[in-house]
């Protein structure tokens, strides 16, 4: 398997203010996120395949994917955010509507017990559901496709929310990069 590289941010750290702070985002991208590169290559280059090995590299391997997935996910702010198109179509049609939509991805984010993540997933007929991934060991299923991940491990957050999941959650829906979710949608 070939090695992972490390993806710069497509913007720059401070870009995100005020819903994350440039302090967050550097700490998340360079120390967080290159870890996961960092210790997936590690695993990669042990000889032995043993059940520790394999561990090791898939937590690192799928931690590093879902944070290249999540900062894909963002961009600046915008108090209107909302998706059209395509993505906002499915969206109605599989959750009812919009505001459904983000009542239940926003409840699935704040109970992620522990540290984890909120995941929109698309199968292979394009329906949409919502599911929740405790740390990252597992990074698809059965033909499932994340397009949409939210990390709430406290990393993500706490410098500027402290023990707040909620509030950051809320601020989530002005920064996503809702070209981003309809690209990988389609």
């Amino acid at each position: 398997m070939k090695t992972l590289n490390i993806i710069p941010l497509p913007y720059a750290y401070e870009e995100l203010e005020p819903v994350i702070s440039r302090k967050i985002m550097e700490l998340h991208h360079d120390k967080h996120y290159v870890a996961y590169v960092n210790g997936a290559n590690a695993a990669l280059e042990k000889p032995e395949k043993n059940r520790e090995v394999m561990r090791d590299f898939s937590f690192n391997y799928n931690g590093a994917k879902l944070h290249e997935l999540f900062f894909a996910n963002l961009i600046k702010a915008s108090e209107n955010n909302m998706p059209t198109g395509n993505i906002l179509e499915a969206i109605n049609s599989n959750f009812v509507s919009f505001d459904n939509f983000k009542k239940e991805f926003s409840q699935a984010a704040v109970s992620v017990e522990g540290s984890g993540w909120a995941v929109l997933w698309k199968d292979e007929e394009n329906n949409l559901m919502i599911g929740q991934l405790e740390k990252h060991n597992l990074l698809g299923m059965n033909g499932m496709k994340p397009i949409l991940v939210l990390d709430v491990w406290e990393h993500a957050y706490y410098l500027d929310y402290l023990n707040d999941r909620k509030t950051f959650v809320d601020n989530f829906w002005k920064i996503i990069n809702w070209n981003d979710v309809e690209k990988r949608y389609l």
